[in-house]
């Protein structure tokens, strides 16, 4: 027996200074330096140890603290490294507190064929393919055929539709130099996979088969082998199959002594074991006895059969079959762009006994483990069927037998055998448990990439931003936007802030930067067509140099979102969207373009950053305007309300909408973003006060108009906002209408957006508060009618006031409802949800 050789490592377990070798994994090194216990089981803190030698371990869990705190990682998986230092864990570890300085990152990748698994079917599927052929091994090291790409160290966890699979590369220790990246995702597209997965070795369960030194014989065989470690001098095999005959000779001819075989098929079985923190015996007797011989070992090798890796071949969507020869599950039939071979597949698995479990009496502490991670026994499945479940999925549950790390990957089959036992059925009849990606465990940090610290939600501003900054905005986070929440002047509160940038609108002139709007170019001779598909009125009527307000429903009819569309050419339209929802729309229509309606020749692109967009609002908007673009008519004769017009605006180049979010006279200016800046400086020094989003959610709540996501909740329809009039009713169909006839959304009592005056007006409802009907909280089960949407004080109502949702809300105009607020209870008034100028007088100045 030889040892790895070359570069000497040294690492610390459980506070033991010891070495390993380059190539070894925390696991095989531990063997060699005599270490067996690695941790204590979860629920009874009974010793535990090695069981395997790679992902399917369900024992060695540890905790990583240098050179980075890591919790959960198998010792089998963990590839040594020079100054590492680990503890056993006993099912639960401790995330770091200070920040992951490794680098991850993500590549994607195309190819003809994927091979998954470098063994020997896989080399030779490899070999065979045609194309351009990626290759995949979870293991260190290896060559490939030539003119294979070869990814080792990376492990294929997921696949999904369309030959998309992921896979994780280790490419280095946390100490890894920066430049380069920890842990690779990779994103792979192929025409066909080929699963070459191999498969996991089987336990068998018989009392005390947890106790450390007790380990699969393929797993032994593999420490030997590939890493030189010797893992015990003593050994017993107990066996159903004769794969284990190949480790027993192994070790015998590295020097242990194998002092007994036995040998299922023979009648014989381990009944127990002996040993605290290591076994010291197995009790070996005929299959059904209860009593047996005492044989002294320092290991004990099982070998109950073999089950073929079919994760990710179930993961594709294919069926799997009982094989009674392997006592396993392996493919059945076939899928058009995957295929498995191998040992995957069942090919070259030695026929076995089956031997779920060495017939043993009932006691009192039940000590036959079937998931060893989670300190699941026979019992525990016996209790499962006893209280009247059959599903495998149900007792998995019940029992969370194949819910740890190692997702049942030498349990599962375990408790299918052991429940077909209990219920007299076959196994032939019962469907396995589903399984789901990952196939290992991946961490947050590799599924993150690049996307973490200010990457993982960039900021993102306006092309206006340094002004704010410069003269002192406070800013609001609306999505990934910075939006300039209010100017405070020296002195000024928010309060203040906001009632003056609020009489500015309403009295004078006042500028916001609403370049956050969602923009969306539609183009396409279809694009009328697919506007009136997801609007809830008509827009392919729109006339070239119009804009209409239109809401969008889901297909449920409740509203996702609300906006204007601007005509800007036949077959041209520049859809607007609320600040937060801009990418959810886009993917809204990219979603329907591409599965529903793939004919329609419709492209839309977002162009959200591309336009600087700046309502200028209030009774002087028309005068400012007129003095900065004196080329431009602005009277109400020429330039009507939700038309536009293109002028020079301040010597730029601009877009003009009549269109108001506040009520008043107003104009959208729009300019390309990298002239925001200039027009924005040449409109405050016309003497415009500019004002942030405060001011303009007071303004438009005045006014009744809603906030998609504030004044919604994903539960509201256009007729439960008062919009009934945006519901067209000569289109024969759009998403959501056939939603509008259900009972549900015509019931009387559905909740409804309207006002709320406080009966003191100086008392400000907190956002999200209850309504009841009572003047006092009544004992549980309050009925709650409905709750505050928004909520603000008022320049122009010299009061408070709020927007809420009600059932049967505009029934109950003019009613007295009350609001619990902290430990008394608020009297207010509901009202229409229109408390400023409800004839709209001053929308044209």
């Amino acid at each position: 027996m030889t040892r790895l050789s070359g570069v000497p490592l040294k690492f610390t377990f459980d506070g033991r200074e010891l070495t390993g070798f380059l190539g070894d994994t925390l696991a095989s090194a531990l063997l060699a330096n005599g270490i067996h216990q690695v941790a204590t089981s979860i629920k009874y803190g009974r010793p535990r140890g090695i069981v395997a030698a790679g992902v399917e371990d369900s024992n060695a869990l540890v905790q990583i603290e240098a050179p980075f705190p890591e919790p959960m990682l198998s010792a089998t998986t963990v590839e040594l490294y020079d100054g590492l230092v680990a503890r056993g864990l006993s099912g639960q570890g401790r995330l770091a507190t200070e920040p992951d300085p490794a680098r991850y990152d993500a590549k994607h990748a195309h190819c003809d064929v994927l091979v998954v698994g470098a063994g020997p079917a896989g080399l030779a599927a490899a070999a065979e393919a045609e194309g351009r052929v990626l290759l995949v091994d979870d293991q260190p090291g290896g060559e490939a055929p030539d003119g294979v790409r070869f990814l080792s160290r990376t492990t294929a966890f997921g696949v999904y539709d369309d030959g998309f699979v992921l896979a994780l590369e280790r490419r280095g220790e946390p100490a890894a130099p920066e430049r380069i990246s920890r842990q690779r995702v990779w994103r792979i597209r192929a025409r066909k996979i080929v699963l070459a997965t191999g498969a996991h070795e089987r336990p068998i369960v018989f009392p005390d088969n947890d106790r450390p030194g007790i380990m699969l014989a393929g797993a032994a065989r593999t420490y030997l082998n590939r890493y030189g470690v010797l893992a015990g001098r003593r050994v017993v095999v107990f066996t159903t199959n004769d794969s284990a005959y190949d480790a027993a000779s192994d070790l015998a001819a590295a020097g242990a002594e194998i002092v007994r075989i036995v040998d299922a098929r023979e009648g014989y079985g381990v009944i127990g074991t002996d040993g605290d923190s290591h076994i010291t015996a197995a009790h070996v007797a005929k299959l059904g006895e209860t009593q047996g011989e005492r044989v002294e070992c320092d290991l004990l090798l099982v070998s109950g059969g073999w089950n073929p890796a079919v994760h990710l071949y179930s993961q594709a969507r294919g069926t799997l079959r009982y094989d009674p020869r392997l006592g396993a599950y392996v493919p059945a039939g076939s899928l058009p762009n995957v295929s498995v071979v191998g040992a995957a597949a069942g090919e070259g698995l030695p026929e076995a006994k089956i031997l779920w479990q060495v017939p043993a009496p009932e006691s009192e502490v039940d000590t036959r483990f079937v998931d060893q991670q989670r300190d699941a026994t026979v019992s525990d499945v016996l209790r499962a069927t006893g209280a009247g479940l059959r599903s495998l999925e149900h007792i998995k549950r019940y029992t969370t037998i194949g819910t740890a790390h190692d997702q049942g990957k030498t349990s599962g089959m375990l408790a299918a055998g052991i429940t077909a036992e209990a219920l007299g059925v076959d196994l032939s009849t019962q469907r396995p448990t589903t399984f789901r990606p990952p196939y290992t465990p991946v961490s947050f940090a590799a599924l993150a990439g690049r996307n973490r610290g200010e990457l993982h939600d960039p900021v993102r501003v306006t092309a206006i931003h340094p002004w704010h900054v410069e003269h002192g905005a406070e800013f609001e986070n609306v999505g990934q936007w910075k939006r300039p929440w209010y100017y405070p002047r020296p002195g000024e509160t928010m309060h203040d802030a906001v009632l003056r940038e609020c009489r500015a609108a309403r009295t004078d002139v006042a500028v916001m930067d609403g370049s956050t709007l969602g923009k969306i170019d539609v183009q396409g001779p279809d694009a009328g067509w697919f506007l009136d598909m997801l609007y809830t009125n008509m827009m392919s009527t729109l006339k070239v140099g119009r804009i209409r307000y239109g809401v969008m429903c889901g297909v449920d009819g409740m509203v996702i979102d609300d906006g204007t569309v601007i005509r800007v050419a036949e077959d041209r339209f520049l859809v607007t969207t609320t600040t937060g929802n801009a990418a959810m729309v886009l993917e809204w229509m990219e979603e329907w373009l591409q599965t529903e309606w793939p004919h329609l020749e419709v492209f839309a692109t977002s162009v959200t950053e591309h336009w600087a967009t700046i309502p200028l609002v209030g009774p002087r908007s028309r005068e400012v305007l007129g003095r900065l673009a004196p080329d431009l008519d602005v009277s109400n004769e020429a330039f009507g309300f939700m038309t536009w017009q293109d002028a020079e605006v301040a010597g730029i180049r601009a877009r003009v909408c009549r269109i108001s979010f506040s009520g008043e006279l107003a104009y959208e200016i729009n300019v390309p973003s990298w002239y925001g800046l200039a027009l924005w400086e040449s409109i405050v020094d016309a003497g415009a006060t500019p004002y942030g989003t405060e001011t303009m959610h007071v303004l438009r709540a005045e006014k009744g108009y809603p906030i998609i996501g504030q004044d919604t909740d994903g539960t509201v329809t256009p007729q439960d906002l008062g919009m009934s009039w945006a519901v067209s009713k000569k289109k024969a169909d759009f998403l959501g209408k056939r939603s509008f006839a259900r009972a549900e959304n015509n019931r009387p009592d559905r909740k409804q957006l309207v006002g709320l005056l406080p009966v003191d007006p100086s008392v400000l409802l907190p956002e999200g508060s209850q309504i009841i009907e009572s003047d006092v909280v009544p004992e549980p089960p309050v009925r709650m009618l409905g709750h505050v949407t928004s909520s603000y004080h008022s320049a122009a109502l010299e009061r408070t006031f709020a927007l809420a949702l009600v059932r049967s809300g505009r029934e109950r105009i003019g009613e007295t409802l009350y609001v619990p607020v902290g430990d008394r209870v608020v009297p207010v008034t509901v009202t229409e949800s229109v408390l400023f100028d409800k004839e709209g007088a001053r929308r044209d100045g």
